[in-house]
């Protein structure tokens, strides 16, 4: 199972710990394949309902609205949910990758556990930022996502309350908790720091995933 990812290098972490865009210049440098944040969307249009409730509900979504109108514990339900279909999905598509005699490098939902069985030595690494950096500015990135939801929150009755609502669900999914298991999950980790380059940051990973 192992030698079948043996081009594939994993990246997983917290939000704003720098995932998409080590995997942006590490594929970029070596030439190889770059399977960025949320990558698996493309599979989306053609994902079963039935099979993919979590990862459809945003696809189906006739207001956007409710989306940032739910309550922290729903959001943690439902995002929880979808990584766990996100692994379904992308553990499809990799295969379909794999043997283009090129490196594969992914912003990865696939669990800890999966990836324990599933990636080769060395093809693992974990990008950490502080949780408060997580949750404060998680709206200063420029990526259309990002802005998107944050014009709906500003779009709500009371912004101030509806930001409000979900910076809580922001701290609930990046909890110290969540960052305690990824930085003990056993796996190389590098901690975001703001006086490092993104290719210092690079060299670092190269050197964890044996490419220095």
């Amino acid at each position: 199972m192992k030698d079948r990812f043996k081009d594939v290098y994993f990246i997983s972490g917290s939000s704003y710990g720098g995932k998409s865009t080590m995997v942006k210049l590490l594929a970029e440098k070596h030439g190889g394949i770059c399977c960025g944040e949320n990558y698996q969307d493309e599979a989306l249009p053609e994902l079963d309902k039935n099979e993919f409730p979590c990862l459809t509900y945003t696809r189906d979504l006739k207001d956007w609205h409710e989306f940032v109108r739910r309550t922290p514990e729903e959001y943690v339900r439902w995002l929880n949910g979808a990584k766990k279909e996100c692994e379904i999905v992308e553990l499809r598509i990799l295969p379909k990758l794999i043997g283009q005699g090129k490196k594969i490098f992914v912003d990865t939902n696939i669990s800890l556990e999966t990836l324990r069985e599933i990636a080769p030595e060395g093809h693992v690494l974990i990008m950490l930022a502080d949780p408060a950096i997580s949750i404060s500015r998680f709206f200063d990135r420029p990526d259309p996502e990002k802005q998107f939801i944050y014009s709906l929150l500003l779009e709500e009755p009371d912004p101030q309350k509806a930001l409000d609502n979900y910076r809580e669900m922001l701290t609930r999914i990046n909890s110290q908790e969540v960052y305690d298991e990824f930085l003990h999950s056993g796996f190389p980790v590098i901690l975001r720091d703001e006086s490092r380059t993104p290719e210092e940051t690079m060299h670092l990973a190269e050197k964890i995933f044996g490419l220095a």
